[in-house]
């Protein structure tokens, strides 16, 4: 009489231990890349909108920001608030972070589209330490 075999277990049973880990891993790294390529996105399209553009360009360009933050000033990476366009119209407020070798400080803009043409009802630069430095005057609509 012969002994019976027993079953070969099959791959599953032989490799669920590294498996479940391996496949809890990549989903985790999946989420995490579909969320920062949605912010990207979404800072992407705020930095190239035209009230951002213009806004950056004065700051950088006004003479009381570069005597308080130095030269070059660079937009930090993450901005906040939120900007809306629809054809011809729009709304922005947002929060740029600036860097400059002598100081940082925050660029605030707060602005609406109208017939193609941003109107700034808020146009200033926060200098780390107290002092404000309002771009608004001469110039205060951009294309």
């Amino acid at each position: 009489m012969s002994t019976p075999v027993p079953a070969q277990p099959g791959w599953w049973q032989r490799n669920w231990k590294w498996c479940v880990p391996v496949l809890g891993a990549l989903l985790l790294a999946l989420f995490v890349a579909v969320v920062l390529g949605g912010v990207a996105l979404l800072l992407g399209a705020i930095k190239s909108s035209g009230a951002y553009q213009h806004a950056l360009a004065r700051a950088q360009s006004d003479p009381a920001v570069i005597a308080a933050l130095g030269e070059p000033i660079h937009a930090g990476w993450f901005v906040q608030g939120n900007i809306s366009t629809s054809g011809a119209s729009g709304d922005a407020d947002l929060a740029i972070p600036l860097d400059g070798p002598r100081a940082d400080g925050t660029l605030y803009v707060v602005a609406e589209k109208r017939a193609g043409e941003w109107r700034y009802e808020t146009l200033a630069v926060n200098v780390d330490g107290g002092e404000r430095i309002v771009l608004e005057g001469e110039s205060a609509t951009s294309p």
